[in-house]
């Protein structure tokens, strides 16, 4: 892979991972022409509640759904430290890894991104990286309805949606979205139905629903 080609941040509870996961970061991928997309599983999320299973499990689900994918790796750092888990940190800490040239691009529902003023040093994440927003066919985001404050980088920051040459111009601070197929599934509603013992095919790999019964997940309230 070009190493200084876009790299995509996937961070999450995965709680599980399910196929509208995977489908975002496949479709982000070739929208926004990323090299690769680093799956970041969180270890304590703090935007969220706790998660229903051990941050152990989540990582492994996570690597069963994303093996096969030359373009998906996964990145266990938030996992393995056991602090909490924060955005910028992240970034800086990829930062480091990576340099200050290789563009990163943030990958973002729009609901996340809407509450983005109320993250951790939030307006430090676009000098560490791009924010892409995943988007509906035909849907834009809609600037007016966002937070004032937000509204304000948007105007500073807006580049076209799903012009990957706003992201490899520069190595972070733009905002942009990437059309996605709107898909409607929820890690809420696969916890529902695996705890009321119902099928969850279809809407999660077979690798992670062979894991979740092997461990019997989401049946009981310990995640254990």
């Amino acid at each position: 892979m070009p190493e200084e080609l876009p790299l995509g941040v996937f961070g999450g509870t995965f709680d599980p991972v399910h196929v509208g996961h995977l489908r975002l970061a496949e479709e982000a991928a070739d929208a926004l022409g990323l090299a690769a997309v680093r799956w970041i599983p969180a270890g304590r999320p703090r935007h969220r509640d706790a998660p229903r299973v051990a941050a152990a499990h989540r990582l492994r689900m996570v690597e069963l759904a994303v093996a096969g994918n030359p373009r998906f790796g996964l990145d266990a750092a938030e996992v393995d430290s056991g602090a909490a888990s924060y955005t910028v940190p992240t970034l800086e800490r990829l930062r480091a890894e990576l340099g200050a040239t290789r563009p990163l691009v943030l990958l973002l529902g729009a609901d996340a991104y809407a509450g983005l003023p109320d993250w951790h040093r939030w307006r430090e994440i676009f000098a560490l990286a791009h924010v892409a927003v995943a988007r509906r066919p035909g849907v834009a985001v809609d600037a007016a309805a966002l937070p004032a404050e937000l509204q304000t980088e948007e105007r500073a920051r807006r580049a076209p949606d799903d012009d990957p040459a706003a992201l490899a111009a520069a190595p972070a601070g733009r905002i942009l979205g990437f059309t996605t197929t709107p898909l409607a599934v929820s890690a809420t509603q696969v916890r529902a139905l695996l705890a009321a013992g119902r099928s969850a095919r279809y809407l999660l790999p077979p690798a992670v629903i062979d894991y979740i019964a092997l461990h019997h997940l989401y049946r009981s309230h310990d995640g254990s």
